[in-house]
């Protein structure tokens, strides 16, 4: 690996640590590597070139200019076939959403379980797209104040105009039963949230709740959301609480013990306990 791969790697690295975001262009020919947590961020990226795209359960041989729209519950991995060129960004869902406590990225179009959010661009696109593209990389680099601000518009145009277009036909993805099941279990989840009140506590709190709820057995429940998402139902329960938590945290003056029991735990230490092996800090560091 040359002084340039390196220099890259942890420049997207040291991005996404510090920002929870990171643009880059992309080019094979500069055999550039790029390394980051995929489980922990959504993609976007408008790549021109031949590939086989794997997601979820199927691959899908593409080829000229596509957008790909990648969600972190979702396996998916690229081939490439002749060389690559374009664009990626990748963000959180923190990052994304920032002060904003409205569904998650997971209901969205491009992002929820059972699409396919895989669009073939003709040149006009391409052009606009490159545009937003390049744009968030050069404000990537400033020290303009509201820059993430100005950041996450590019991402939300470059969402609407995919909004617009309809995934070619040639990508539709057919169900199978396991993508049904952990399908309406990711909807459930995020039924549950946003928290409200304090007196209207989180009910469904364990993989065997959410069983009862969508009347499978809670093995076949497990089974089929690994399958599709490759994480356990547990692990998605726990994640989604720790965002509600650090959302109540940032944006309610809830006490630590009245979250707590929001969110269900029988005791502040419990809560306490779970925060901090989620997200390796104590609750009260994420008060503003």
């Amino acid at each position: 690996m040359n002084t340039r791969t390196i220099l890259n790697v942890l420049d997207i690295n040291e991005d996404l640590k510090q920002h929870e975001f990171s643009v880059f262009e992309v080019d094979t020919k500069s055999c550039v590597l790029r390394s980051y947590d995929r489980k922990s961020f959504y993609k976007i990226c408008m790549i021109t070139g031949e590939k086989v795209i794997q997601y979820a359960d199927r691959g899908y041989k593409v080829s000229g200019t596509t957008l790909f729209f990648g969600n972190p519950l979702i396996p998916y991995s690229w081939e490439n076939t002749t060389e690559q060129t374009g664009y990626t960004c990748l963000f959180s869902e923190d990052f994304f959403k920032a002060k904003d406590r409205s569904e998650s990225l997971q209901e969205s179009p491009l992002f929820k379980l059972g699409g396919t959010p895989i669009f073939s661009l003709d040149q006009q696109q391409r052009d606009f797209i490159s545009s937003l593209f390049q744009r968030m990389i050069v404000e990537q680099q400033t020290a303009y104040a509201f820059r993430n601000d100005l950041i996450r518009n590019y991402i939300n145009l470059i969402i609407h105009e995919a909004l617009k277009m309809q995934p070619s036909e040639k990508f539709a993805k057919h169900q199978d039963a396991s993508s049904r099941i952990a399908i309406q279990f990711i909807e459930l989840l995020e039924k549950q949230f946003p928290i409200e009140q304090i007196d209207r506590p989180l009910q469904l709190k364990t993989a065997q709740g959410y069983a009862d709820k969508l009347a499978v057995h809670v093995n076949h429940l497990n089974r089929a959301v690994k399958h599709v998402t490759g994480k356990s139902t547990t692990r998605h329960i726990s994640e989604r609480v720790a965002v509600e938590a650090k959302a109540l945290l940032q944006h309610t003056n809830w006490s630590v013990g009245e979250i707590a029991f929001a969110l269900g735990f029988d005791y502040p230490t419990y809560f306490n306990n779970f925060f901090k092996r989620m997200t390796g800090s104590a609750p009260k560091s994420f008060r503003i």
